[in-house]
């Protein structure tokens, strides 16, 4: 049996590597190539390894604490899980006596690694836009998130748009390449929005929508454009069904295509919205085309009408105390969270900030404060909840048998000021680990990029 000790200096190695530079990073290795490197990109074929963590306090999300307990990793999954667990002799095994063992935090609503093309404001309907080609797997909000026990991202379009461009879900594996950084089969997303910000950037190109009635104008709009193109299409294919060898197919619209997925439900719909008005108005659209709404982001005034919410099954993605911000945010409270999920809504704190994600584990531990969340609801609204939002929940988000081991071991209590991650495991591999010099980080070697320390922090829409 091979036992692991963490080291000591946890904190202060961790605030290290979260206070680099960037261009103390972008000179890591000097000369390297931007691209990931092949020892990197070979390491991504190495099988995990099997690990026992003994002895830690154990924060499941799905089914509470276990005190003293253990996980045993094998193959990059979860396989056991309790006060004792039946692992094969040689297996490693991590002293976790002292430390705190919880899921990955998942990040539902991110803008890291997409830098100044998070948007496409070119138009107030782009739904053919692919975040995928923004990503720049080398951004260090990627590393800063990892190094705050983030695993798993939603990296969302911005909300210059009615209607913006598709997500692409990552797991956070810093150090090797972009592909092999996809969250394998994730559900698709696609990023609305409503309220001031498409507001301010077409009102003022004095074009529509310069206002909430030409918001929502021009979103349905979109729609019925997208019912006449789905019309098109069935008809095609009826002709073809029947034989007809004289059938023309319709010219393929990426827009209307994508649009055309909304409708059939093959898109998550997550909307950036604020007002207790807009979402009701946001629930009636998506009746009167026959969409579902996954989750609404920001959501700063669901308390007021969570119970008219809660029927729909359309969770929330909300700040824990942001305030006063802008016009929208000024009946923000830092309660909404806990009072949004007492009327059965699903709630998940997001960053929307390559500053916040660092520490999503103490916006979790603000909501015990406010409105008095368990530790179990507080840990659910960073982990399971944002899983579910994104449609992985299935795969990762609570400590469960079958699950990807995506896992973060704590120095302290994840839901105080005081917590570090000492170690940051996906998939059963180390990606981050305080105890080491420098970044902390076993599989990246060459350059960071990015200069944009803040992230969008609602500033989504460029302005």
């Amino acid at each position: 049996m091979h036992t692991f000790e963490p080291s000591r200096p946890v904190v202060l190695l961790l605030a290290h590597a979260r206070g680099r530079t960037a261009g103390l990073m972008a000179a890591a290795v000097a000369g390297a190539a931007l691209g990931v490197s092949a020892a990197a990109a070979q390491q991504a074929q190495i099988p995990a390894q099997d690990i026992v963590f003994k002895n830690a306090t154990v924060m499941t999300a799905s089914h509470g604490t276990i005190e003293h307990g253990s996980v045993w990793v094998h193959a990059g999954k979860i396989a056991g899980v309790g006060d004792t667990v039946s692992a094969p002799a040689g297996t490693a095994v991590v002293d976790a006596t002292g430390l705190w063992l919880t899921p990955g935090i998942i990040d539902p609503h991110s803008h890291s690694g997409l830098d100044s093309d998070v948007n496409e404001a070119t138009s107030p309907v782009t739904p053919s836009m692919h975040m995928i080609d923004a990503f720049d797997n080398r951004d260090k909000a990627l590393y800063q998130a990892l190094a705050g026990g983030v695993t798993t991202e939603l990296l969302l379009h911005g909300s210059a748009n009615m209607i913006g461009g598709q997500a692409v879900v990552i797991k956070n594996k810093v150090g090797l390449d972009r592909d092999a950084m996809l969250f394998p089969n994730a559900p698709r997303s696609i990023k609305f929005a409503s309220g001031e910000n498409p507001k301010r950037v077409y009102g003022g190109r004095n074009q529509l929508p310069s206002t909430r009635m030409g918001n929502f104008e021009v979103m349905r709009q979109a729609f019925e454009d997208a019912k006449e193109y789905v019309a098109t299409e069935n008809a095609y294919s009826a002709k073809v069904a029947k034989g007809d060898k004289d059938a023309v197919a319709p010219k393929r619209d990426l827009k209307l295509e994508a649009l055309a997925d909304v409708l059939r439900g093959k898109l998550f719909v997550q909307i950036h919205c604020y007002r207790a008005d807009e979402f009701l108005t946001e629930e009636a659209i998506a009746h009167e085309y026959g969409y579902k709404i996954r989750a609404f982001h920001h959501a700063l005034e669901m308390y007021k009408v969570a119970d008219k919410i809660a029927p729909e099954e359309t969770a929330i993605a909300t700040f824990s105390d942001w305030w006063g911000y802008k016009d929208e945010a000024w009946d923000a409270i830092p309660w909404n969270a806990v009072m949004s999920m007492r009327k059965g809504v699903k709630v998940a704190l997001k960053s929307d900030s390559n500053d916040h994600i660092r520490r999503l584990n103490q916006e979790a531990g603000k909501m015990v404060h406010y409105g008095g969340a368990t530790e179990d609801e507080a840990i659910r609204m960073v982990t399971l909840n944002p899983a579910w939002i994104i449609g992985v929940d299935q795969q990762t988000g609570s400590i469960d048998v079958g699950k990807d081991a995506d896992l973060v071991l704590w120095n302290h209590d994840p839901l105080s000021t005081y917590a570090r991650a000492q170690k940051v495991y996906i998939d059963g591999d180390l990606f981050f680990d305080a105890s080491l010099p420098g970044l902390g980080t076993p599989r990246f070697s060459g350059v960071m990029h990015g200069d944009n320390e803040q992230g969008s922090e609602d500033g989504e829409d460029g302005q």
